[in-house]
């Protein structure tokens, strides 16, 4: 049964030390490699989400029916694996939010390699019925930028096992650019050779190789708390686990909070932040690499009354929710008002300010919703704001509310 949490920080600055959990991006990459290496691979890493379970399930699942429940990743890393796999006969499904999560363009993709892919109900969508083969990459192979950078990794990670690699176009701007470039810089750390040129991706023929794999902390979810310091200036937090080197894209966070009024300090194992209250007095940004952050970074400045215009965010009308939509609703329960222009960009005039009053906001089963929305307790002195259906954390940051709980006041 889903839980309603109600959100208490202490007063005064705050701090605490957070050993964030393994980046739930790079480990589903690690996975679905590892699972097609020729020798044993060990990947190290903490913590298990949601998203995760549903992969080591599914890899580990000797059935003919998989069930992936709403991880999106897996479902798209998988349908390009299972088609790769000569012999294997699979049923790939997920939730009923899943069932609406559109994989035309993937299997369409898979098809012109020769996958063998059958859609079971409704075509486009999930669940889908995949007879593995050995694929081959047309010569003229080209995806349109506008898809899911994860369809792009789902085919890249399979390329080598292609009976000539691939030679792929992506025809336009391409949507969360860095993940693609995360999918190929661990496909060369496991022993491959692939290169991004521009729009152009080459991909050699090859066999990943056996090897300890370490996964780094979550960017995505030190976003949090880079939210949580920018609204109660003074306080200070040690996110351990995090590099300064990363391949995430979602390192950019430190970049963007610096103009929230938070400084971010690197050391070996770990970023300090502390938060100085010097804001910036608008913000306006590109989040088409970053579109994570998009609800974290609204709401902050939001409940800071800073103006933003935050565009690249056509990707977020077909993740867990509808987060453009869910993003204005809740927002309006304390009277902040976001504009919606298109698919692609929100904006704040900086005039509606928040109302100081008991809330209670809807997640839509959307694990970013539930993370960014509980920081706004910091704001509302006067009222309680409750989350509801909180456990839904659980998809890719399981203790957050376990770390939430550790904050102690500064002295």
């Amino acid at each position: 049964m889903a839980e309603n949490k109600k959100i208490f920080f202490p007063k005064g600055t705050l701090t605490a030390e957070i050993q964030l959990p393994a980046s739930k991006s790079i480990l589903n990459r690690a996975l679905i490699i590892a699972s097609l290496a020729e020798t044993e691979c060990k990947i190290s890493y903490r913590g298990v989400c949601d998203d995760t379970s549903a992969l080591i399930n599914a890899l580990n699942n000797q059935s003919d029916y998989i069930n992936v429940g709403a991880a999106g990743t897996a479902m798209r890393f998988l349908a390009g694996k299972f088609a790769s796999q000569p012999n294997k006969c699979i049923t790939l499904d997920g939730c009923e939010r899943m069932r609406e999560r559109p994989i035309r363009i993937l299997v369409d993709a898979l098809r012109s390699c020769g996958a063998r892919i059958e859609y079971i109900a409704n075509t486009g969508y999930p669940p889908i019925k995949i007879r593995g083969s050995v694929l081959s990459a047309p010569d003229d192979f080209c995806i349109d930028a506008g898809v899911s950078s994860q369809y792009i990794s789902s085919l890249l990670m399979i390329a080598p096992y292609m009976r000539s690699g691939m030679n792929l176009h992506i025809d336009g701007e391409c949507k969360s650019l860095p993940y693609i470039d995360m999918t190929i810089n661990m496909m060369n750390v496991f022993g491959v050779r692939a290169e991004r040129n521009g729009s152009n991706i080459r991909v050699l023929p090859g066999k990943y190789q056996g090897m300890n794999y370490v996964v780094e902390a979550d960017w995505s979810a030190a976003s949090y708390w880079y939210e949580i310091a920018a609204l109660r200036p003074g306080s200070k937090f040690t996110l351990r686990g995090l590099r300064s080197d990363s391949i995430q894209g979602d390192r950019q966070v430190a970049e963007i909070f610096r103009r929230l009024g938070v400084t971010s300090t690197y050391h070996s194992d770990c970023v300090e932040i502390e938060s100085m209250g010097n804001y910036a007095p608008e913000i306006s940004l590109d989040l088409n690499n970053y579109p994570d952050l998009a609800q974290t970074v609204a709401v902050t400045s939001a409940m800071l009354g800073i103006p933003f215009k935050i565009s690249g965010l056509s990707t977020l009308r077909i993740k867990e929710t509808d987060r453009i939509t869910a993003l204005q609703t809740e927002l309006s329960k304390i009277g902040i008002k976001i504009n919606v222009v298109g698919d692609d960009c929100i904006s704040y005039d900086g005039r509606s300010r928040y109302k100081n009053a008991d809330v209670e906001f809807s997640t839509y089963n959307d694990h970013r919703m539930a993370m960014s929305l509980a920081p706004v307790s910091l704001m509302i002195t006067n009222g309680a704001v409750v989350i509801e259906n909180a456990d839904v954390v659980s998809k890719s940051y399981p203790d957050f509310w376990n770390d939430v709980a550790i904050i102690r006041q500064r002295k």
